[in-house]
C-alpha cells in the first residue's frame, strides 16, 4: 500500500479507582505528560481512564505507569496497551456519555 499513511498508535490504557476530583485527574495528568515518552494523555474522571499514548518508536512498560499511578495515592484495576490514540480514546468514551 504505497502512499498510504497508517496511524499506528501505542497508548498505555488504565483503569483507576481513588480518582474522585478534577484535582485527581490533573495530578495524573500532569504527571504522565511529564514523561519525555509521553506523546498525549487523557483522563477521564467519571470512567475512571487513564490513557497515555507514547511518541514514535517510545517505550514505557505497564508497569512504569501502574507504579506512577500508585505513587500518586491511586489503585490500577487493570493496565493494557491498546492502539487506539488518547484523542480515540476520548471520542470513544464521550459517545458513550
Amino acid at each position: 500500500m504505497a502512499g498510504v499513511a497508517q496511524a499506528n498508535f501505542q497508548t498505555i490504557k488504565a483503569e483507576v479507582n481513588g480518582m474522585v476530583c478534577a484535582f485527581c485527574a490533573q495530578g495524573i495528568e500532569k504527571k504522565m505528560r511529564s514523561l519525555t515518552q509521553t506523546q498525549d494523555v487523557y483522563v477521564d474522571l467519571k470512567n475512571k481512564v487513564v490513557a497515555v499514548q507514547l511518541k514514535d518508536g517510545q517505550k514505557l512498560s505497564l508497569d512504569t505507569v501502574k507504579d506512577l499511578i500508585k505513587d500518586a495515592g491511586y489503585d490500577v484495576t487493570r493496565i493494557e496497551t491498546v492502539g487506539d490514540s488518547a484523542q480515540q480514546i476520548r471520542a470513544a468514551t464521550r459517545a458513550r456519555k
